[in-house]
C-alpha cells in the first residue's frame, strides 16, 4: 500500500495545540487572551471569518451551541476530570454547584452561580475541543462588544434586556453588528429567553476567560475510565456484565431503545396531537404527508424525532412510562453520576420482544431462539475523541467475551451532501499517526433500504482529527487530494483500542496498521454532518434537525440487525457443539 496522509499544511494548528498545552502545565490561571493570535493563525475552516472585524455568525453560534447559557457571566473555566480533582484544587462544595448543559456537547459541568465554570473532561480531546471552542467565543463576544458601543443601541439593550425586542429595534441592532437579520434570528435561536440579556452583557463588558487545568496526566484519565467503568459495573446488579458475551455500540441514548420498546407507536395518538399543537408547521405537514402515503418508515422516524421534543414537554410521568417499558425488556440506563458524563445502556437480548420492535428489525430476529441466550449489548453514549479510546480499553478488560464493536458517529463529508452516509474501510488516525486497514462488517446494501433522503458511501477513506476547529483549508486540501473524505474524531481511537485487545501489545505509532485478523466483528457508520469544504455550510449555519433522524435511524437499524444476525449464528454453533458433545457421551 503506498501510503500518502497529510504532512503539510498543519504547522499552524500544531503551534495553536503545543501553545494551549504548554500555558495549561501552569497550575496558576491563564487567559484565552493569550492564544487569540496563534487561533487567529490557525485559519480555521469552522472560523473564517476571525481576523474580520465583522462577526463570523456561524463560529459564534457553533460555539454557543457547545457552551452552556451561563458563559455570559462566567470569568473563568476550572478543568479536571473526577470531583476529587476539584476537591483536592480546595473547590469542596462542587457537588452543589449548578449542574449545568450545553445542546450541541454532552459534556458535565457545574456553575457556582457567580464565575466559576467547572469541565470534566474523559481525554486530552475534551481539551482540544473546549479550548479552542472558549476562544473563538471570546473573540467573537469582543467583535461585537466594539461594534455595540452605539448609544442608541445601547440604549434599547438596557431597556430591554429582559424583554423581546421590537422589529424595529431588532433590525437596528443587526445593522449596528453588521449582521442580516437571519443570521442575528440564528442567534436568537440559540440563545433562546437569554438573547437580549446575552446582547446587554456583550455591550457593556469585554469578555476575558481564565482557564485553569486542575489534572490532567494520562494516569488522571485512566483513573477517571476506571471510575466510570466501576459505576457502571455497580449500578448492574441484576446483569453480569464481566461473565456474558457482549455487543459493544457506540451510538446515542434513544436510538436504540426507541427502535427496540416500540414506545412511540404506542404513544402515536399522543405524538400526533402534540405535533398540532407545535407552533411550527413544517412537521405538521410532514406528518399529514406521510400519513396519506403509505411510508410507515417516514412515520416511525417522524415519531421517534418528536418523542424527545414530547417527552421533554411532559415531565416526568411521560419519562417513567418510556422507561417502564425500557426495564420490561431488559434495557437498563446507567447515568454518570461522578466523573465525567457518558451514559450507558445495558440491554439483555433474551428479554426481547419481537411484536414492540420497529418492523424494520422483525425479519432479523427470532424471538424463540433469543429466549437462550445469554448475550447482551453495551450502548455508549457518543465519546468525544481518545475518550473512546480509553473506554473501549476498559470494555474490553473487561466484558467476559466481546462479540462485536459498532460505531456510529457524525461526520464531516468532502464529496457528499448532509444526511449521507459514509461507511471506511481504511482510516488514518492523527493521534497515534497510524493508517488502520480494516473489514468494515457493513456495506451499502445494509444501509441502502432504510435511507430515504441521502445516499450511502461504502469503501471510503476516513481521517480522525484532533478537533473539529482544529482544520484549516490547506490541511483539509491535503486529505482530499489523498482520497480522504470521512472526517471525523473517534475511529482512530477506536481502532487503536480494538488492535489492543486482539494483540499482545500497545498499538502502534505512525505505521500502516492491518485490523483484518480481529477476531470478533467491526463495523464503522458515519453519517454527514457538515461539509466543511462548503463555505458556511457547517453545523454553526444549521443544525441537522428532523433531517439527521433519517440516517441516525438507519444505520442504528443496519446495527441491530447485524447484531441480531450474529448472536443467531452464535446460538446455532452452540446448539451444534451442545449436540456433538450429546452424542460422543
Amino acid at each position: 500500500m503506498d501510503r500518502t496522509v497529510p504532512k503539510t499544511g498543519s504547522e499552524e494548528i500544531q503551534l495553536y495545540m503545543r501553545t494551549y498545552y504548554s500555558l495549561l502545565r501552569s497550575s496558576h490561571t491563564i487567559q484565552i487572551e493569550t492564544l487569540v493570535e496563534s487561533h487567529l493563525a490557525m485559519g480555521s475552516l469552522l472560523h473564517p471569518l476571525a481576523r474580520s472585524t465583522e462577526p463570523d455568525t456561524s463560529a459564534l453560534t457553533y460555539s454557543s451551541l457547545r457552551l452552556p447559557d451561563c458563559m455570559i457571566d462566567t470569568e473563568q473555566v476550572l478543568i479536571g476530570q473526577i470531583e476529587r480533582s476539584f476537591v483536592e484544587a480546595g473547590f469542596i462544595d462542587i457537588q452543589e454547584w449548578e449542574r449545568v448543559s450545553a445542546p450541541g456537547r454532552r459534556r458535565r459541568m457545574h456553575f457556582d452561580g457567580k464565575s466559576l465554570l467547572a469541565v470534566f473532561i474523559a481525554s486530552r480531546s475534551d481539551i482540544d475541543d473546549l479550548v479552542p471552542t472558549l476562544t473563538a467565543f471570546q473573540i467573537e463576544w469582543n467583535k461585537l462588544h466594539t461594534l455595540l458601543q452605539v448609544e442608541d443601541a445601547k440604549a434599547i439593550l438596557e431597556a430591554k434586556r429582559s424583554e423581546k425586542l421590537s422589529e424595529a429595534e431588532f433590525k437596528l441592532i443587526a445593522e449596528t453588528v453588521y449582521l442580516n437579520e437571519e443570521e442575528l434570528r440564528r442567534l436568537e435561536v440559540v440563545w433562546g429567553e437569554r438573547f437580549t440579556e446575552t446582547l446587554y452583557q456583550i455591550s457593556q463588558r469585554r469578555k476575558t476567560i481564565g482557564l485553569r487545568m486542575l489534572a490532567g496526566s494520562l494516569a488522571d484519565y485512566r483513573r477517571a475510565t476506571a471510575y466510570w467503568w466501576s459505576e457502571v459495573d455497580a449500578q448492574m446488579d441484576e446483569v453480569d456484565l464481566e461473565n456474558r458475551p457482549v455487543y459493544f455500540v457506540s451510538s446515542n441514548t434513544h436510538c436504540l431503545a426507541n427502535l427496540l420498546t416500540g414506545f412511540a407507536q404506542r404513544e402515536e395518538h399522543n405524538l400526533a396531537q402534540y405535533i398540532e399543537q407545535m407552533s411550527t408547521g413544517s412537521l405538521v405537514k410532514e406528518y399529514q404527508t406521510i400519513r396519506d402515503s403509505d411510508s410507515r418508515k417516514g412515520l416511525d422516524n417522524l415519531l421517534y424525532y418528536v418523542l424527545k421534543k414530547y417527552l421533554s414537554d411532559h415531565g416526568q410521568k411521560a419519562r417513567d412510562s418510556q422507561l417502564a417499558d425500557e426495564r420490561t425488556i431488559g434495557i437498563y440506563r446507567i447515568p454518570s453520576r461522578h466523573g465525567f458524563d457518558v451514559e450507558a445502556q445495558v440491554i439483555d437480548l433474551k428479554r426481547l420482544r419481537l411484536d414492540w420492535m420497529d418492523k424494520r428489525l422483525a425479519d432479523s430476529f427470532d424471538e424463540s431462539r433469543f429466549a437462550s441466550s445469554d448475550a447482551l449489548i453495551l450502548n455508549i453514549d457518543y465519546p468525544l475523541g481518545l475518550a473512546a479510546y480509553e473506554l473501549l480499553n476498559r470494555v474490553t478488560e473487561r466484558v467476559g467475551s466481546l462479540r462485536g464493536v459498532y460505531i456510529m458517529g457524525k461526520s464531516a463529508t468532502l464529496n457528499g451532501r448532509v444526511g449521507d452516509v459514509m461507511i471506511p474501510s481504511v482510516i488514518h488516525d492523527e493521534h497515534s499517526q497510524n493508517t488502520y486497514m480494516f473489514q468494515n462488517c457493513f456495506s451499502a446494501l445494509d444501509i441502502a433500504p432504510y435511507l430515504t433522503y441521502g445516499m450511502v458511501l461504502d469503501n471510503q477513506k476516513g481521517i480522525s482529527v484532533p478537533g473539529t476547529f482544529l482544520q484549516n483549508p490547506s490541511y483539509m486540501g491535503v486529505f482530499y487530494q489523498e482520497g480522504y473524505t470521512d472526517i471525523e474524531m473517534e475511529a482512530g481511537p477506536f481502532l487503536s483500542s480494538i488492535y489492543e485487545a486482539f494483540r499482545p501489545k500497545l498499538h502502534p505509532y505512525n505505521e500502516i496498521v492491518n485490523l483484518y485478523g480481529v477476531p470478533f466483528d467491526v463495523g464503522f457508520l458515519h453519517y454527514a454532518s457538515d461539509t466543511p469544504m462548503s463555505k458556511g455550510k457547517n453545523l454553526g449555519s444549521s443544525n441537522l434537525s428532523y433531517a439527521g433522524v433519517d440516517p441516525t435511524y438507519a444505520t442504528a437499524i443496519a446495527i441491530l440487525r447485524r447484531i441480531f444476525v450474529q448472536e443467531i449464528q452464535r446460538l446455532r454453533q452452540k446448539s451444534v457443539q451442545r449436540s456433538t458433545v450429546t452424542a460422543e457421551v
